[in-house]
């Protein structure tokens, strides 16, 4: 657990550099860090604080880490931030999601990987002013699609809405605001954004901040198959990475 003597270790995620790889594949929730950890070479658990649970592995050879975020954009913000200060500059997203725009609920889609997010949130506000794009890293977006393509799934590219309430998406008539919400979710539903969550924005506006990659894969139904494709896409950038010597 997290030791305020330790000045070392990271406030939050209870981490400290040289325990985290520079890439990073990034769930919400921190049981799904165990199963994604098993995908990886000699995985270890590192930190379990609070609703943040990491760990550490190999991929191909290369450390590679596994971390929770928790549910919505401050504490993905937290996670992202510590994660960057222990050295990681590689981040993809596997989260799940809901969805928005007509094309999204075509049955044959097995996830979605996300472009770019509204940013219907106030965490990134702090950092940077709205007009500012919440947007994917490209080499990211082209490694996830290309591993989608090679493990024949379909996954549907395009923009998540990043949002900090779950429920009034399903109840918004029992509350104040629901009117102005529900004309907000047609405005978006006709501007062709496909999913709808809860973390993206803050990770795609605090890596372009920061100068690192990041990317997103959401899940529809089958979370393994989301599981390798990022796991795939990983080890595209990684075999790219040091062919460029980087």
């Amino acid at each position: 657990m997290f030791n305020p003597n330790d000045s070392a270790r990271t406030h939050h995620t209870n981490c400290a550099p040289g325990e985290i790889g520079r890439y990073v594949l990034l769930p919400g929730d921190p049981g799904r860090t165990d199963v994604i950890a098993q995908r990886l070479e000699k995985p270890q658990l590192i930190a379990d604080n609070r609703e943040l649970r990491t760990w550490t592995g190999y991929l191909d050879g290369v450390m590679v880490s596994v971390a929770s975020t928790g549910m919505g954009c401050p504490s993905t913000a937290i996670a992202v931030e510590e994660l960057i200060k222990c050295g990681a500059d590689t981040i993809i997203r596997v989260g799940s999601c809901g969805r928005v725009c007509d094309s999204a609920y075509e049955e044959s889609i097995d996830g979605f990987i996300c472009t770019a997010a509204v940013r219907d949130e106030g965490t990134t506000p702090h950092y940077v002013p709205m007009e500012f794009p919440a947007v994917a890293d490209r080499h990211v977006v082209a490694a996830l699609a290309d591993a989608a393509k090679k493990l024949g799934h379909n996954y549907m590219e395009g923009i998540t809405l990043t949002k900090d309430s779950y429920y009034i998406q399903y109840e918004p008539d029992d509350l104040p605001s629901g009117e102005r919400f529900k004309e907000r979710w047609e405005a978006w539903r006709r501007a062709n954004v496909i999913t709808v969550e809860m973390e993206t924005s803050a990770l795609f506006v605090i890596a372009s901040i920061r100068r690192i990659r990041a990317g997103a894969i959401l899940n529809r139904l089958d979370f393994d198959k989301t599981i390798s494709v990022s796991v795939e896409a990983l080890r595209t950038l990684i075999a790219a990475d040091q062919a460029q010597g980087k």
